[in-house]
């Protein structure tokens, strides 16, 4: 089983920049959807993503992120456009 907390580390590994620009992270396993939930937020604008089954543990195992950082990236360009348009 992922440990959330890890799995959190890892993504302010892969984007230190989540951090540092203000946007909140928390990842969360959804049991009726059996996925991780990332959730970034910044000021009042909240989006989140469901990592594809088994992303999460390919990368926390060292064999593959580029799956986890391609869905990370695109939720991170997505709450940064919403700040844009508002």
């Amino acid at each position: 089983m992922i440990d959330q907390h890890a799995l959190c580390e890892k993504i302010r590994e892969i984007y230190p920049d989540i951090g540092r620009c203000g946007i909140d992270l928390k990842v969360t396993y959804d049991h009726e959807q059996a996925r991780w939930v990332v959730h970034l937020q910044k000021g009042q604008r909240q989006l989140k993503t469901f990592l594809e089954e088994g992303d999460a543990e390919l990368c926390l195992t060292g064999r593959q992120c580029v799956s986890l950082s391609i869905e990370i990236n695109q939720l991170r360009d997505s709450i940064e456009r919403l700040r844009e348009t508002a």
